[in-house]
Order: C-alpha cells, then structure tokens, then sequence
C-alpha cells in the first residue's frame, strides 16, 4: 500500500493509529511518486506561500497546484512553485476547482480570514486534510462550524499557529508551571508593531487587471474596490478581519492561556481606538488594552501599531507576573526577572535562553505531516487549540466594539449587542456551512 493509499483507507476507519509504516526520510532522500503527499495552496501571496515553502522543504511533499483571485500573483508564485520542486503546478483562478482535484491530500489555507470558514470545510468535505492559517475563523459561530466539520469529517487539520511547535515557548511553559515563580497574579501579552504603520486614506479606484475582485469578497460585504482593503491591509476592516487582536493575539494569548491551563474567562472589557492615528483608513484600532478576568488572576492584552515600545524592553511577548519573578518569553527567547522588594531578592534570576531548535514553521509543518501519516487529529495546533484561541480574541474585540465589561458563559454573552457580534452574515450567494 502506498501512503497516499494508507492515508485515504485510515481516514475512512478513524483516528487513533499509533504508529507510522513510513520512515521520515532526509533531504537528499528520493521518494517514489506513489508515496508523495500532495498539496495544493489557496491564497499565495503572503504567509500562504511561507507556509507552502515550508512543506516543500520536505522531500516527501508535492504541490500538485496553487489557487489565487489575482492571475499577477497566481503565475508569479507558479513559477517560484515550479522552480523550488523543478515540477509544473496547476493554476486555479477559483479555488473551488483545487478543492475538486482529486489528486490532492492537503489544501492549505493561506486566504485573508473572511474565507478560511468556506475553504476549510469544503477541503474537509472533499476528504483533504487541511493546513490553516491563523486566526482559525471570522467570527465565533464559523470557528463553531470548523470544528464540526474537522470531527466529522475526521480531518487531521493543523492552524498556522506555529509556536505551539517551537520548543523554547514549550520550555517557558514548564518552567511557570514548574511553581517556582510563585502565585502568577496577571499574564502581560503585548504586541507593539512599529513596523506596521498607519495607512492612509486612499479613493476607490478601478479593480486592476487581473484580479476576480468578486471572488475576493466572496462572502464579505459588497464594496467598491479600494487598494487599503486589499492583499495585506485587509486585516484592519471588521469585514476582513479583526485587526492586531485576531493577528498577533492568536500566537501570543493562545500562550498566556497555555501556560495557565485555563480556557474561558469569567468577564472581559476593552478600551482604546484610534488614538495614535485618528485620521487614517484603518477601521481596526491602533491602540488597544484587553482586560480577561479569571477570578484569581487575569490576562492584559495590550497592542499599538507604528511604534515598538512593548515590555521589557520588546516588542511583543507574554510575561507571567509571580510573586517570585516575571517569566518573560517571546519569539526571540526566554528569561526569568525575579522579583526584589526591599533589598532582598526571591529567587534568581534565569539568564535569557535563546530561541533553538530549527524554526517554528518549519517544525509545525514536520509535525503536520506526520500526524497526516498516522491519522492523529491531535496536532501541535488542533482544530480545537485554533479554533478556541480565535473565539478568545474575538470576545475581546467585541468587548472593544460594544463598550461593554461582558460575562461569556461559553455559548452566549449577558448581553443582546454583543451576542450580535458571534455570527456573520454571508453575502449571497455564499451561505455559512450547515454542518
């Protein structure tokens, strides 16, 4: 049996195969054709193709073919496709018609977050297993509906949240659960961006030359086109995305959350806006503090765009405040501040341990593929880790948008305004899954 074989078979009679009959095979290893896994990407431009890069790193993964709106992206990232595999892709203008090549095993899911609801579950339908960026969904309900989909589907779906694969942030987690820096009254999650700056106001234009600007859309809101709302800056418009919150704050808060091993907060409240740039096209706010109240302890999220002045002397990062000392960990590494309170210090301090280990993504990926060849749903991301983490950072956007300090039961809000919030309405003719 070939592995393509092994995997539709395993797939039919469930998860819970506990070994794989593959060998991981080196860099300068050849595999048969019978025994490659093949991929297809939707949404090349960005992190999407880092995220194809990533596999194609392993010698057992093929791109079969790549799907994007824009045919000037669509043929340029072919080409670069074709070069790092010395092997034609197929280019789709419409996704649907990837999802409909049998050939593939893998979709990944690269698209802005107004359509990874729809791409993902469709990929799950057609029997792909699925790679998703981050955040999971848009919007409560559609985070809801993908995890129904994954289940029952039995999917092995992987999220874009790949420090969950790197092992220094493992290492910081032992090390906070491991007591020793005492009560943890707050987490601080931070990201301050200054390399992200505001955007100016820009009129609607004409859609350029290439680009199916109705399928981008798809099930967002009609609009005229305007260059801000498209290809990178989508992400600060509530019909899109949820700016910094839904960005960096499913990497980070996923951790604080993880290191505390909690998952529901008992209240969350939010204030900030426009404050550093008023004046600009961006919908999202540029500066924002996020209040989750765990009844012994709470997680802050604080964010600002254009400058880069977080905590601690970086930009962004997750600091577990002890009694003892504060943790602090981010993408570079981790250390340990104890805490000195009238001249004597309660615990030593723990130098900075640099981050190792070959790169988060491309570890992510390695274990995405081998869960894929032993049918284990229990990625280092799940559906179920995404898919919570993006429900967390949209409480606190709704928190944000309503004004509101709001009591989250698990399902619904205390409050009419903001359980208006949990679900979007599909443009038409696209309709949110029935699953």
């Amino acid at each position: 049996m070939n592995r393509r074989e092994f995997i539709e078979k395993a797939a039919t009679i469930g998860a819970g195969i506990s070994a794989s009959p593959f060998i991981v095979r080196g860099a300068d290893k050849k595999v048969s054709p019978s025994d490659k896994i093949k991929v297809g990407l939707i949404g090349c431009n960005g992190m999407g193709f880092s995220d194809l890069s990533a596999f194609l790193n392993n010698p057992e993964v093929e791109c079969a073919a790549i799907a994007d709106i824009d045919r000037n992206v669509l043929e340029k990232r072919g080409a670069e496709t074709e070069k790092i595999q010395g092997k034609k892709v197929k280019l789709y203008s419409d996704w649907r018609r990837l999802i409909d090549n049998k050939d593939i095993d893998v979709v990944i899911v690269g698209t802005p977050d107004h359509w990874h609801c729809l791409q993902m579950v469709a990929a799950c339908e057609a029997g792909k297993d699925v790679y998703c960026e981050k955040p999971l969904g848009n919007s409560i309900e559609e985070c809801n509906i993908m995890v129904r989909a994954a289940r029952k589907y039995n999917r092995v779906v992987q999220v874009g949240q790949w420090q969950r694969s790197d092992p220094h942030w493992q290492d910081a987690v032992d090390f906070v659960r491991s007591g020793k820096l005492g009560k943890i009254r707050t987490v601080r999650v931070f990201s301050y961006q200054g390399w992200c700056p505001s955007i100016p106001v820009k009129p609607d234009c004409p859609v350029p030359d290439g680009v199916d600007y109705d399928m981008w859309l798809g099930p967002a809101p009609e609009r005229p086109f305007n260059p801000n709302r498209f290809h990178f800056t989508f992400r600060w418009f509530w019909d899109y995305a949820g700016g910094l919150m839904t960005d960096w704050g499913v990497h980070l808060l996923d951790y604080a959350l993880y290191g505390m091993d909690v998952t529901a907060p008992r209240s969350v409240m939010a204030s900030g806006g426009k404050y550093g740039y008023p004046d600009d096209a961006c919908e999202t706010p540029d500066l924002l503090q996020t209040v989750y109240d765990f009844g012994d302890f709470t997680v802050l999220w604080d964010h600002a765009i254009g400058i880069n002045d977080g905590a601690y002397g970086r930009t962004h990062g997750v600091a577990y405040v002890g009694e003892n000392g504060t943790l602090v960990v981010d993408r570079g590494g981790w250390e340990v501040i104890p805490e000195n309170v009238n001249g004597v210090q309660r615990m030593e301090a723990v130098p900075l341990h640099e981050s190792y280990g070959g790169g988060g993504l491309n570890l992510h990926v390695k274990n995405h593929l081998e869960c894929i060849k032993t049918r284990n749903v229990n990625c280092n991301a799940s559906i179920e880790i995404g898919a919570h983490i993006a429900k967390f950072s949209q409480l606190g956007n709704i928190a944000y948008r309503t004004g509101k300090k709001l009591f989250w039961d698990g399902k619904t809000f205390n409050d009419a305004e903001a359980d208006s919030y949990l679900c979007k309405t599909y443009r038409a003719p696209w309709e949110l899954p029935k699953i």
